[in-house]
């Protein structure tokens, strides 16, 4: 049976980049969720209007990118920090977007969306809310998907929840679905396609489609 969302350990928004106390607490973690949210799915027509982070300890950032913000400092040096793996939920988005509105050239990626692809073959389901539902039992809220994130003031407190737990669960089906495709002999492939996400992302950047086709 599933259970819905409590809030995280501690929470806070920030405006167009972390603070300096959350930066260094952040810093010294090996694993970070990721997350995005932007008024739409075009790089270069949409922009980046937030970036959410959770630690293993559910300790969650949003970050409000503002409109032609182009740097992030703190932001980008967890980011680039090889150091720290950062799990995303098709990563392929969420790198592209924030390499082409930050600047930022995100590193040591695993993305959850593909693992399941890799790994929970006998399912054709691969979204975020039905890998967290299974992995971990929590049932997620889709309804504040398609919202307007770039608005002027302060996000609805719908937006924030639903930004909040899109993030928050990554981490433990990570975990659950590394387990499953080192059991099935495919963690090293899936591996292998992980750092092929920064090159796909560039492509999607640069409008190139199906390059691999005949």
């Amino acid at each position: 049976m599933s259970s819905f969302a409590k809030k995280p350990a501690s929470f806070k928004v920030f405006e167009t980049d972390l603070d300096d106390q959350w930066t260094q607490h952040f810093s010294t973690q090996s694993c970070l969720a990721i997350d995005t949210e932007a008024m739409g799915l075009i790089h270069g027509r949409d922009r980046l209007c937030l970036v959410q982070i959770c630690d293993e300890q559910d300790n969650v950032a949003c970050i409000k990118i503002q409109q032609h913000q182009t740097k992030a400092n703190n932001l980008q040096s967890l980011m680039e920090d090889s150091a720290i793996e950062k799990v995303f939920h098709y990563a392929r988005f969420d790198v592209a977007a924030i390499s082409c509105n930050l600047n930022i050239a995100v590193n040591s990626i695993f993305c959850t969306k593909l693992a399941s692809k890799i790994g929970r073959t006998y399912s054709p389901r691969h979204g975020l809310k039905e890998v967290i539902l299974e992995l971990v039992g929590i049932e997620l809220d889709k309804q504040a998907q398609s919202s307007d994130w770039g608005r002027v003031g302060e996000l609805t407190e719908k937006q924030l929840e639903y930004a909040t737990n899109d993030v928050r669960y990554l981490i433990q089906a990570r975990n659950q679905l590394e387990k499953m495709l080192i059991r099935e002999d495919r963690w090293e492939l899936t591996k292998r396609c992980f750092e092929c996400i920064s090159v796909m992302s560039e492509l999607d950047i640069r409008r190139f489609h199906n390059i691999f086709e005949h």
